[in-house]
């Protein structure tokens, strides 16, 4: 029987609880247990695609093409278990799911209402994932945090849910901050009762109390926190702050929080989890034997989270080379011909990133030009390709007034354009090729050498493709399409024939890299700024 565990979230919101619900997921994981997270946003958007990046970070893509929540990044970086659609579930598909239910009449005529309609339909998605037989255990991330009015439908679905299936199948941690007043010299648990106290109000005792702070609980502490929070103490766990979020899983095990939650769900602790290659991952993460600095050159850079994907990809890469990646946030808008080499050129690498609309991509072509002209390690993702292609057709080319159409509708040279089965669709959300597309890799390529193998599979986000119309061109000027997609003939992977290390993907090689399997791109791209500041310092 599939158990289920529940993580809810109380006091102010960002401290941590994607973090917590991977970290345990991997112990209980590392214990033999199969495991999968999922995440329950209360917001009113159907899911994050249509979401402006500052508003809400990077919107992650899963295998089955489901634009979802960064958190389900963390769930598989941690697990190296893909997700899928299921894994995220918003306020908008509940509703959605239910007023087509009331359209089509399959309430019979009666009111809809919150409780039991609404609610119920949280508790059918909550159970999705357990019904498979793919999962012993199931954790559910609750988005917001306690108190907030529109996350209460899916705490009142946790009370039925764990009402139900009876508490040793169905517990929940609650997040919470006991925070330090520096003018009392203090940590203060007012704020945690007060979170409890709310939960409680709607019914739900909290099993498992797991506190943000930056001092350690003393054990005085936690024995009044348990005492205010009906809890035992040993469910009473910290959760200090950690220098990289990959530490956590060694925290919250000598915290023993998997051993505490397998207790409650009546579970057999078996083996100790077995932690070896991930305490080897974080030996090689924590004692660098290089350091390069790679220039991140977007347009969301104000916002870290815009990239969240790309730069644990580097972390992951980075361990792997046993080098320190310092990554540089670089503004395109604030990149012209005039000042690019001030802005770039004291870099190892560049990764020109990803996004949507007209905004900076000038400045991604200066930087494109630039280390092109100057042999700097390159990678583009998805837009950075493109405009890789677009950089080399003007100025290699000689194609003037070369660009994409998602920009100059008009272009002279439409060297990146929408499909033909593309244009006839009107909703933002249908236009897009959206999750995992086989690609086929020419032997003798850049790009064979580094994936090792000529057939793979990779995840997209975009609508505008390289236009083949030009590709005879290209190739034979010294641009090589290395990766095409089998079925329809669409080029994946750009390549130059004379430099160290210039690669596009039209996909996103970020999505798929994980402690376990670091991307083969981002680990040989690290590989190339060690190898160009080795001949730089020469």
């Amino acid at each position: 029987m599939t158990k289920y565990i529940f993580v809810t979230g109380g006091v102010t919101s960002s401290l941590g609880k994607g973090i917590i619900s991977a970290s345990l997921a991997k112990l209980l994981q590392a214990r033999g247990y199969r495991v999968t997270i999922q995440k329950f946003d209360p917001y009113i958007n159907i899911d994050p695609g249509t979401l402006n990046p500052y508003e809400h970070g990077e919107c992650f893509v899963t295998e089955d093409g489901a634009e979802t929540d960064l958190d389900l990044g963390h769930y598989e970086r941690f697990l190296n278990v893909p997700t899928s659609q299921a894994n995220n579930i918003t306020t908008g598909r509940i509703y959605q799911n239910v007023i087509s239910k009331e359209r089509k009449g399959e309430y019979l005529g009666k009111t809809v209402q919150v409780v039991p309609h609404i609610t119920d339909e949280i508790k059918r998605n909550m159970r999705i994932l357990g019904d498979s037989g793919d999962y012993d255990i199931i954790i559910t991330e609750l988005g917001g945090t306690v108190g907030d009015i529109e996350s209460l439908p899916f705490i009142e679905a946790v009370r039925q849910f764990k009402w139900e299936e009876g508490s040793s199948n169905a517990i929940v941690i609650h997040l919470t901050l006991v925070p330090y007043l520096a003018a009392a010299g203090e940590l203060k648990t007012k704020p945690t009762q007060h979170s409890v106290k709310a939960l409680l109000e709607y019914g739900i005792q909290p099993d498992i109390l797991v506190c943000r702070t930056e001092h350690h609980l003393g054990q005085d502490l936690r024995k009044k926190i348990a005492l205010f929070c009906n809890v035992n103490i040993n469910a009473v766990v910290e959760s200090m702050d950690a220098s990289t979020i990959y530490d956590v899983p060694l925290l919250m095990l000598k915290e023993q929080l998997d051993k505490t939650v397998l207790a409650k769900l009546k579970l057999p602790t078996k083996n100790d989890p077995d932690m070896e290659s991930w305490k080897d991952f974080l030996g090689r993460l924590k004692n660098p034997t290089a350091e390069v600095k790679i220039g991140l050159v977007g347009k969301y850079v104000e916002l870290p989270d815009a990239y969240k994907s790309i730069i644990e990809s580097f972390v992951h890469a980075g361990s792997k080379n046993e080098c320190k990646v310092r990554v540089e946030y670089i503004h395109s808008e604030g990149i012209f011909s005039d000042n690019v080499h001030e802005k770039l050129g004291h870099l190892q690498g560049v990764l020109v990133a990803p996004g949507f609309g007209s905004r900076g991509i000038e400045g991604k072509i200066d930087t494109i030009k630039y280390v092109r002209e100057n042999n700097i390690p390159f990678f583009g993702i998805c837009l950075g390709m493109q405009c890789a292609v677009i950089e080399y057709g003007r100025n290699v080319l000689g194609l003037k007034g070369a660009h994409t159409t998602e920009i100059d509708a008009e272009a002279d040279h439409p060297v990146i354009n929408m499909m033909e089965e593309q244009k006839s669709i009107v909703n933002m959300g249908g236009t897009m090729r959206l999750g995992s597309y086989p690609c086929d890799i020419k032997k003798g390529t850049k790009a064979f050498a580094i994936y090792g193998k000529a057939h793979i599979n990779e995840r997209h986000r975009h609508r505008f493709e390289f236009n083949n119309d030009y590709l005879k061109q290209y190739e034979e000027a010294g641009m090589i399409a290395s990766g095409i997609n089998p079925q329809t003939n669409l080029v994946e992977i750009v390549e130059l024939k004379n430099h160290p290390f210039f690669i596009g993907g039209q996909f996103h090689p970020e999505l798929k890299s994980t402690v376990a399997n670091p991307h083969p791109l981002f680990v040989k791209f690290v590989a190339a700024a060690m190898e160009f500041a080795k001949k730089k310092t020469n």
